[in-house]
């Protein structure tokens, strides 16, 4: 009688069997999970462009499509549109808006451990001032009175007081002269502010670069044509916005004389005309002294900046991601 032999056709299949509801389980943290994830990309993304969004627009002074920005920009950016957004914060009068972006993830494997979908979630937060002071990188201020007489603009008045400049939303690039030869109204009597006050500010012990200034605050002038830096100063910033002080009033004379500062401008240089220095200055000769390039209405402020929602508006505010 012989013996049966051992069969093991159709283990495999068994095994497989076996390991397939595991095997499915491994799919879905795999593949579900690194779905997920790339959702999460997608909504992180549209929660930020959506709170900076809000935030660029609230700092031009107008806060009113909030809830469709924020909306537009979660849709925007997820690949196939199907996420919303909602705006769960919006302080004007603290300068801050907090933003959260929604989907739902409708899973392919995961449904076999009784998992069919996840709501998904990111929230961004963002807040927006106007600069009250800080790093002065140019020797240089301006006579709000000139800013707004020279680019055509219109001075903004609120109970009295001067609170801003309404800069065009772009302006083409111009020469600023100084006040004793601009030939406007500003100066009527002497042609400066004060004698010999062209709207240089003097430098501090670390020289040019180093004058840190702020609102409502008194700086001392450098009276006189030459401006107190060399040409080295002024080579290095062109093309790039600088913020530039810009003053209202002025008090004394010669080395007492001060300038009383009142709010900043953005201004990207692209020419300059000083007593033995001299570039891409076209309309200014003589004995004149100026600046040229364009005012910008929004720049990116380093931190070597302070900022509030309730500075002067002078065509300059910052927009920044918060934690």
């Amino acid at each position: 009688m012989q013996r049966l032999r051992n069969n093991d056709r159709g283990a495999t299949a068994v095994f497989v069997a076996l390991l397939m509801v595991p095997l499915l389980i491994f799919a879905a943290l795999a593949i579900d999970v690194a779905a997920m994830h790339t959702d999460r990309q997608q909504l992180q993304t549209g929660a930020d462009a959506a709170a900076l969004a809000i935030a660029q627009d609230c700092a031009g002074g107008d806060c009113e499509p909030a809830d469709a920005t924020a909306h537009d920009m979660a849709a925007a950016n997820k690949n196939n549109g199907d996420a919303a957004g909602d705006v769960l914060e919006l302080d004007e009068a603290a300068g801050s808006v907090l933003v959260q972006t929604t989907t739902v993830r409708e899973h392919w494997f995961a449904p076999i451990i009784g998992i069919h979908e996840t709501d998904l979630e990111a929230r961004a937060g963002a807040r927006w001032g106007y600069p009250t002071g800080g790093l002065t990188i140019l020797p240089l201020a301006i006579y709000v009175c000139e800013l707004a007489a020279q680019t055509g603009s219109t001075e903004i008045w609120e109970d009295g007081e001067l609170i801003g400049v309404d800069l065009p939303e772009s302006t083409e690039e111009q020469t600023i002269l100084f006040s004793k030869a601009s030939d406007t109204d500003c100066t009527p009597n002497s042609g400066n502010v004060v004698p010999g006050g062209f709207g240089w500010l003097r430098p501090g012990d670390g020289g040019c670069g180093s004058i840190t200034t702020a609102i409502d605050q008194w700086v001392r002038i450098d009276t006189g044509t030459d401006a107190p830096c060399n040409e080295a100063t002024f080579q290095r910033w062109l093309g790039e916005p600088v913020l530039v002080p810009l003053f209202d009033d002025a008090r004394d004379t010669g080395n007492r004389a001060e300038f009383h500062i009142i709010g900043y401008a953005a201004f990207t240089l692209t020419g300059y005309r000083f007593p033995g220095i001299r570039y891409n200055a076209p309309h200014c000769g003589g004995g004149e002294n100026c600046i040229r390039g364009t005012f910008d209405r929004f720049v990116d402020l380093s931190d070597d900046f302070d900022y509030s929602p309730d500075g002067p508006r002078f065509g300059v505010a910052v927009v920044a991601l918060t934690e």
